[in-house]
C-alpha cells in the first residue's frame, strides 16, 4: 500500500484505528524480514510468520477499502426527498385531490416517524431512513374518479394530479454555475411570526437554461432559505437531465416498472369502487379512506419489490 492511501485511511475516523494496524503489522513483517536475512537458522521459522504478517495486512487492506466504498455509497445515497404535487386536469377537484394527496403522503411519512417539512404550497420535504428508495416510485400522474362533495347531480369526475420525488444528497450530482441562477427574494407567505412576515426570507431561483424553479420560505432567514432553495433546484435540474437521458433509452426501459417521468399515468383512485389500482404492476388495493390515511406501507412495498425485480 502506498504511503499516500495510507496516509487517507489515518485521517479517516472510520479507518485510522486499522490504519495504526497496518502500520505496526508493516513494521512486525520488516523486523521478520531483516531477522531472516541477519540469521539463516530463523529463516524457516521467519518464513512462516512472514506468511501469517502478509495475510493480516491484505485483510486489513481489505477491511479498510470496504469500510471506504460504503462511505462513498452512503455519500451517493439520498438524504431526504423533496415531493412536489400539482393539480391537473379537473379544475377545483384536481386541486382537492392534490391536497388529499399531499395529506396522505404527510400521514404515512409521520406514522413512520420521518421528519416533514412544509416548503412552500403542495411541496414538502421528508427526512428518514429509506425515505427515497420508498417514494421514489410515486413520481408520475395519479388519477382520482369519484362524486365530489359539491357535485349534485352524482356526476362522477375524473381529475388528476401529478407527483414528483426529487432525491436530495449530501453531493449534488451536477454543480450548477452561478451565472445560471437567476435569484428573486420577496416575504414569506403563512404563519411564522413577525420576522418571517417583515423581511424579505423568502427565496425563488430559476435555472435559466432550462427555465426550472424552485421556491423556498421555510426557513427563517434568507440565507437558509437561499441554501434550501439551491438545494432542491440542484436536484430538479439533475431530475431534468435524468428524465431527458431515460426518453433516449425508453424502449430498453419498457419492462421496468415507470420511468420517472412526471407525465407518465401509474395510478387510479376509484372511490365509487373503492379500489386503488397502480397500471405499472397491475394490482390493486382496497379500502380508500384507510389508504388516504396515510396506511399505504403495504402498497410501496409491494411496488418497490417488483421494481427492483423488474430493474434486475
Amino acid at each position: 500500500m502506498d504511503e499516500q492511501l495510507l496516509k487517507q485511511y489515518k485521517e479517516n475516523p472510520r479507518t485510522a484505528f486499522f490504519a495504526g494496524e497496518y502500520e505496526r503489522v508493516q513494521k512486525e513483517l520488516q523486523r521478520v524480514e531483516a531477522l531472516s536475512e541477519s540469521d539463516p537458522g530463523m529463516a524457516e521459522l521467519a518464513r512462516e510468520e512472514k506468511g501469517v504478517l502478509v495475510q493480516q495486512l491484505e485483510g486489513l487492506a481489505t477491511n479498510m477499502a470496504l469500510i471506504v466504498k460504503e462511505e462513498e455509497k452512503e455519500e451517493e445515497e439520498p438524504v431526504a426527498a423533496v415531493m412536489e404535487i400539482r393539480a391537473g386536469a379537473g379544475g377545483d377537484e384536481a386541486n382537492i385531490f392534490a391536497k388529499d394527496l399531499l395529506l396522505m403522503y404527510q400521514r404515512f411519512a409521520e406514522k413512520r416517524g420521518w421528519e416533514v417539512k412544509v416548503l412552500d404550497d403542495l411541496t414538502i420535504e421528508i427526512k428518514g431512513r429509506e425515505v427515497y428508495s420508498l417514494l421514489k416510485y410515486e413520481t408520475g400522474v395519479h388519477r382520482v374518479q369519484r362524486i365530489p362533495a359539491t357535485e349534485k347531480s352524482g356526476r362522477i369526475h375524473t381529475s388528476t394530479a401529478s407527483v414528483a420525488i426529487l432525491p436530495i444528497r449530501k453531493k449534488p450530482k451536477i454543480e450548477l454555475k452561478t451565472a445560471d441562477i437567476q435569484m428573486e427574494f420577496s416575504r414569506s407567505g403563512g404563519a411564522g411570526g413577525q420576522n418571517v412576515n417583515k423581511l424579505e426570507t423568502a427565496v425563488r431561483m430559476v435555472h435559466i437554461p432550462t427555465g426550472i424553479e424552485t421556491r423556498s420560505q421555510s426557513e427563517r432567514s434568507q440565507q437558509a432559505n437561499r441554501e434550501k432553495a439551491f438545494q432542491i433546484l440542484s436536484a430538479k435540474v439533475a431530475n431534468f437531465y435524468e428524465e431527458e437521458e431515460a426518453k433516449k433509452h425508453a424502449e430498453v426501459r419498457k419492462n421496468q416498472i415507470g420511468t420517472g417521468d412526471r407525465s407518465e399515468k401509474i395510478r387510479t383512485y376509484n372511490f365509487l369502487q373503492d379500489r386503488v389500482t397502480d397500471h405499472r404492476i397491475k394490482e390493486s388495493w382496497h379500502n380508500i379512506p384507510t389508504l388516504m390515511a396515510g396506511n399505504i406501507d403495504a402498497m410501496l412495498e409491494d411496488i418497490r419489490y417488483k421494481a427492483e425485480v423488474a430493474s434486475v
